[in-house]
């Protein structure tokens, strides 16, 4: 048979033979921690080796392009040209993770080792990289493979770019677009990545949030000087830099700077996520209500807001502490902005305002290589009612559309600098502990996203939206 149904009973059939279950160890077996210079070789090997051979293997051309701004993070484009007339579909996944994080996983868990279990909650894959993102982009290479197995082609072109730097911001993505706009130049792009804000049901993200991070420190001096001789007489660094950041954002959550959040939420994106309703799920942590901006939803709060964060503080030496007043204290710290404001402003807003309450001696520094800037699809383009449409006719559930992510994506590069309308089909969930210890996808969301994304891929050869 050479029907959409063939095409999503054979993807099915893969998974429950175990065929997906060997693809996703494998790759999870890659040390790909782009943060590590030591894993060089892993991340160059994922690339020129583990994603050509796949590639190759359907009948793509591959590339490995040199990053210019971290040059242990090549990037990988993958082209199948059906007919140059044909217009063309673009794919993205990343394929480094964040460190291991070696011996902080239960049950003694390998980061690095694809392992079954059955939990309280249910099955549980468990592994670095499963859930972010080396799961997302695998589902969309076999389901792109089982369509072509079984019509024969796809009907359309195909350009698949993966890189390996996303979790340092992606850094050199945006200057390798740039330059290579032609090479990448597309028609639609769908891509997969972050959670499904419900594992009942299936969503698509029409963009993203952007992600700042800052590295706000203090120093007075050299060495920590005895706190019984000293204490009283001494400033504390990490006193006064605590105090600095309760001017940014309040106790409970609140960005108290107005140029650091939008002024309102646009009545349309309000409207969208009046459909939204974020609860906690069996593996989540329960919600604070009582955090955020006041008077906001828990989807506007996630999906139409800004968020100020403390991602890590620290003073003196905390492995071996002692009874010193310390000579420094440094926050990284991490701005979330959706396309409303402008990233742009932050750092000098930021500078001035610490200056103006007498924090002139706080030092703040962007702490990352690069910023992925806030991105929005238009909800009334075609091809959001076009993917809508083929996701419930394979589910039978309704689909709900996001105007954008909660995190960040490179989103803002293919949308706004190659070009392209954007539309993001997540297979996680927002309990996978992505980026901590126990990391871990949902066997039976990556079997839907199989057949979701199957789906989608045979549609697009009966006609794009």
């Amino acid at each position: 048979m050479t029907t959409r149904e063939a095409a999503i009973d054979a993807v099915s059939k893969y998974f429950d033979d175990g065929g997906f279950q060997a693809e996703l160890a494998d790759l999870v077996s890659v040390q790909t921690s782009s943060r590590e210079e030591e894993h060089r070789d892993d991340l160059m090997r994922y690339q020129n080796v583990v994603m050509r051979q796949r590639f190759e293997d359907m009948g793509f051309s591959v590339e490995i392009h040199p990053n210019d701004v971290l040059d242990r993070a090549p990037f990988l484009v993958a082209k199948r040209i059906e007919d140059p007339a044909l217009p063309t579909l673009f794919c993205y996944g990343h394929g480094d993770t964040v460190p291991g994080e070696e011996g902080r996983w239960s049950q003694d868990r390998d980061p690095w080792t694809l392992e079954i279990e059955q939990t309280a909650s249910g099955e549980r894959w468990f592994g670095r990289g499963t859930a972010d993102n080396k799961a997302q982009h695998a589902i969309n290479m076999q389901a792109l493979r089982h369509v072509i197995g079984t019509r024969g082609r796809l009907g359309y072109n195909v350009t698949f770019l993966i890189e390996v730097a996303e979790e340092m911001g992606s850094a050199g993505l945006e200057e390798f677009c740039r330059t290579n706009r032609d090479l990448l130049a597309a028609d639609l792009l769908i891509a997969s990545d972050g959670p499904r804000f419900s594992t009942a049901g299936p969503d698509i993200k029409l963009g993203t949030r952007g992600g700042l991070n800052l590295r706000f420190r203090l120093e007075y001096r050299e060495g920590g000087h005895h706190s019984g001789n000293w204490g009283g007489l001494l400033a504390n660094p990490a006193i006064v830099l605590m105090h600095a950041l309760t001017t940014l954002v309040s106790r409970a959550g609140e960005i108290l700077h107005p140029g650091l959040k939008p002024a309102r939420i646009k009545n349309s994106v309000r409207d969208a996520l009046s459909k939204v309703t974020v609860t906690s799920g069996p593996d989540d942590p329960e919600i604070n209500p009582w955090w955020g901006e006041p008077g906001l939803s828990g989807a506007e709060k996630v999906f139409g807001w800004n968020t100020f964060e403390v991602l890590s503080f620290i003073t003196g030496d905390p492995e071996k502490t002692q009874n010193a007043v310390p000579p420094f204290a440094e926050a990284i710290c991490q701005i979330r902005f959706v396309v409303d404001t402008d990233p742009d402003t932050f750092l000098p807003l930021i500078r001035q305002h610490l200056k103006d309450n007498g924090f002139d001696d706080i030092t703040v520094e962007p702490a990352r290589m690069s910023m992925l800037r806030a991105s929005r699809l238009d909800p009334e383009h075609p091809a959001v009612a076009w993917a809508v449409k083929s996701i419930e006719q394979t589910t039978g559930k309704d689909v709900t559309v996001i105007p954008n992510a909660g995190g960040s994506l490179p989103n803002d590069i293919f949308l706004n600098i190659i070009g392209m309308p954007t539309l993001w089909v997540p297979h996680s969930y927002t309990g996978c502990s992505q980026h901590a210890p126990n990391e871990h996808v949902l066997p039976h969301l990556m079997k839907e996203g199989l057949e979701i994304m199957t789906g989608l891929f045979w549609d697009l050869g009966e006609g794009f939206p």
